[in-house]
């Protein structure tokens, strides 16, 4: 288990030097605070829609709020996680604030995400109805 962890740690060393240096590469003065919030944003996100997707699946009806959960759940372990591993290897700054700001990406990347899933739902509601007007 330990050597498991321990190239896990490496893999995620690793791709945080490799996305660093990319931004770095690319003129994005990004800090840790806001690399936490776009990536566990997007992270976030992802295993939001994947939960709610598999949730919608097995009970055929909405359970958004409980997708909801499940990712707030899986996200605080996740960023907790992300900070001790910085702490254990040196590779960053273990602070508090690291973890605020990557959970307010996702609530912020998600809303956006809501927003959009909101839109195209109310845009076809309104077309059905008045598509059905005209006929």
């Amino acid at each position: 288990m330990e050597k498991a962890l321990l190239i896990l740690v490496n893999v995620i060393n690793y791709l945080h030097d490799f996305i660093v240096n990319i931004f770095r590469f690319l003129g994005f003065g990004l800090t840790d605070k806001d690399l936490h919030f776009w990536f566990v944003g997007i992270i976030g996100t992802a295993i939001f829609v994947l939960s709610d997707l598999i949730f919608r699946y097995v009970t055929r009806w909405s359970i958004s709020v409980i997708s909801f959960i499940y990712t707030c759940t899986v996200l605080i372990v996740v960023v907790f996680g992300l900070e001790i591993e910085q702490k254990i290897t040196g590779r960053g700054a273990m602070e508090f604030a690291d973890i605020v700001s990557g959970l307010w990406g996702f609530i912020a990347i998600l809303s956006v995400f809501l927003a959009i899933k909101a839109t195209l739902y109310l845009t076809k509601k309104f077309y059905k109805k008045f598509s059905n007007k005209a006929r």
